[in-house]
This record gives C-alpha cells, sequence and structure tokens, in this order.
C-alpha cells in the first residue's frame, strides 16, 4: 500500500515538472549555422568562457575591455512580462555592486547592480519601445547597457 502511494506520488510530480518546464525564451537563436556548428556553440567551453553570471543573476560578457550587461534567462522569468527599463546615461561612471538602474514588470520591479567599475558608453535604445525584449531575448536583443571597463 505505502509503496503504491509513493509510486503515484512520484507520478504527481514528473508530471508538475513536465507543466511547469520553462520554454526558454532567451536561448540564442542560431539560424542558418550547420548542425555541427550548433553543437559545438551548446556544449563547447568558450561559451561558457564568454559569458559571466553574478549571484544576482546578472551577466556580463566583456570584449576588447567593453562589457555588456543583461539579465539572465531565471531572472527575466522571475520577473515576468517586463514593461519598463530604467537605465543610466551615457556617461555615467559605476562602481562595483552600485546600483544602476531597474526593471519593472507586471509583477515586481527589480533593482540592477553593476559587479563591474567603468563607464557606460551605451545603452540599449530598443529597450523604450519594446522592454519585452528582456523576455524574449535577454541573451541577444535585450542586453541593457554596455561600459569601458575600469579593471577588465
Amino acid at each position: 500500500m505505502a509503496l503504491r502511494a509513493v509510486r503515484s506520488l512520484r507520478a504527481a510530480i514528473g508530471s508538475l515538472r513536465a507543466i511547469s518546464a520553462p520554454s526558454a525564451p532567451c536561448l540564442p537563436q542560431p539560424w542558418g549555422l550547420r548542425a555541427g556548428t550548433i553543437r559545438a556553440l551548446r556544449t563547447g567551453p568558450a561559451l561558457l568562457s564568454v559569458r559571466k553570471f553574478t549571484e544576482k543573476r546578472e551577466w556580463v560578457t566583456t570584449e576588447n575591455g567593453v562589457g555588456t550587461v543583461g539579465i539572465s534567462n531565471f531572472a527575466q522569468e522571475a520577473l515576468g512580462d517586463v514593461v519598463y527599463c530604467s537605465l543610466p546615461e551615457v556617461g555615467t561612471k559605476l562602481n562595483k555592486q552600485e546600483e544602476f538602474g531597474a526593471l519593472e514588470s507586471v509583477k515586481d520591479a527589480s533593482e540592477l547592480y553593476s559587479f563591474l567599475s567603468g563607464e557606460v558608453t551605451e545603452i540599449n535604445k530598443a529597450l523604450a519601445e519594446n522592454p519585452g525584449l528582456v523576455n524574449t531575448s535577454c541573451y541577444e536583443d535585450g542586453w541593457l547597457i554596455k561600459m569601458t571597463l575600469s579593471n577588465p
């Protein structure tokens, strides 16, 4: 009897996981690449070494002393549909762990913190008209700011 109850509980939990599995809308879209290339991009160590994540679920990629900052897929799912992005002005100097903006959603608002020091060189202007890019393309079109790094 107890074994039957455990089995039915396992089956119920398994079905809940399948129902609540995230759809992962923010994964990179590798259109036009060959299958071998896609596999190398998804599993290769080069991709993992490029994007670094913080404990607060933000990410950064760096290239030639310029960092691009955004939020992770996990963070955008927890936040819900983003309806407004408050970002700093170009030229703003940021220190490590300093608040630089906020994202507002239908469920909540979340502050953004810089985990690097530097100066903002560009903000994602597309987010002013379409803040939902943070949800639909958080690793590509939904990036937040670009900054020159003080200590890369």
